[in-house]
């Protein structure tokens, strides 16, 4: 197992070393080393071992803006063609090693609540559409299995954190009508991030669990809970993700040794939301120079 040492002077070697390796573009925009952007275009397809990946059912948020500054969002079947699409090559790439699909992200545009940019995917049970989402009681699993290979510093050599994998919340268009909403944004009920060389878990709960049915759909009902770390130390190494959503109740598992489970009065309350699943890479900072690679060997979800 490798771990990501604390050392700001190994940050350039290594940006170069990556490089090489993944032989491709970097995307127009500010390079991990403060650099330009390279121009080596990566070899064509079909010289890679393709990922066992299908997606079919996701759209993919980049970090670079539309003409109006949203970020630019691919849903299927254009996705599908990610390998020799100009837009999304120097994002989502397969990495010719391994056969990962590998997520590559930098501080760049972000969506309307968030600050943060990313390289990640929304699940879309309707291919096209963000309009058919799943409940806890209907049920919903997702498996991963991934690895964060390279991220960068922040100033004082601690590493930065990025989102590897979600459940985010959602509205229906009643549920927006009814708390005169603007948008269908409801919180993400679960980050899952690469911190620290290890993964931790965020959650939700609510701030007042007596809060009425209307009450608990706005955003302001609800606050992080106690954030956790699972004991095991990733680094570099490849590690499993499962998470599986049931009525009342949230497991997540790290590989076949550890479990988090989260149930009770919150989990109740939060079975008013639609959601979604999200993969990928979703880097918390907007650090000059700041960049992550996630790689993903496995990709499932499935529902009830």
């Amino acid at each position: 197992m490798k771990i990501l040492r604390q050392s700001l002077f190994v940050l350039p070697i290594v940006w170069i070393f990556m490089l090489s390796a993944c032989e491709k573009a970097l995307p127009v925009g500010p390079s991990p080393t403060g650099g330009s952007s390279g121009n080596n275009e990566p070899p064509p397809s079909n010289t890679y071992i393709l990922p066992d990946i299908d997606l079919s059912n996701w759209k993919v948020t980049l970090p670079i803006p539309r003409s109006d500054g949203k970020p630019i969002e691919v849903e299927p079947p254009a996705i599908l063609d990610y390998a020799s699409d100009p837009v999304l090559k120097p994002f989502m790439y397969n990495d010719s090693s391994d056969g990962s699909l590998v997520f590559y992200t930098y501080p760049g545009a972000s969506t309307t609540n968030s600050s943060y940019s990313r390289t990640e995917l929304r699940e879309q049970m309707t291919p096209g559409s963000n309009d058919d989402n799943w409940t806890f009681s209907e049920g919903g699993e997702i498996h991963g299995l991934l690895s964060v290979p390279d991220i960068s510093q922040e100033s004082d050599g601690d590493y930065h954190r990025t989102i590897i994998m979600q459940i985010h919340g959602r509205l229906t268009d009643a549920q927006k009508n009814l708390i005169g909403e603007d948008d269908n944004n409801a919180p993400p009920v679960l980050k899952i991030y690469w911190r620290d060389n290890r993964v931790y878990v965020l959650t939700k709960e609510m701030k007042d669990t007596t809060d009425t049915y209307e009450e608990s759909l706005s955003t302001d009902a609800w606050t992080d809970s106690p954030g956790k770390y699972f004991t095991r130390v990733v680094g570099t190494d490849t590690f499993s993700l499962d998470v599986i959503a049931s009525e009342g109740r949230l497991e997540v598992k790290l590989g076949g040794n550890e479990t988090f489970v989260y149930e009770g009065v919150h989990m109740d309350r939060w079975g008013v939301f639609e959601n979604y699943f999200k993969a990928g890479n979703y880097l918390g900072t907007k650090d000059d120079g700041a960049f992550a690679k996630v790689k993903y060997y496995e990709l499932e979800v499935s529902h009830d």
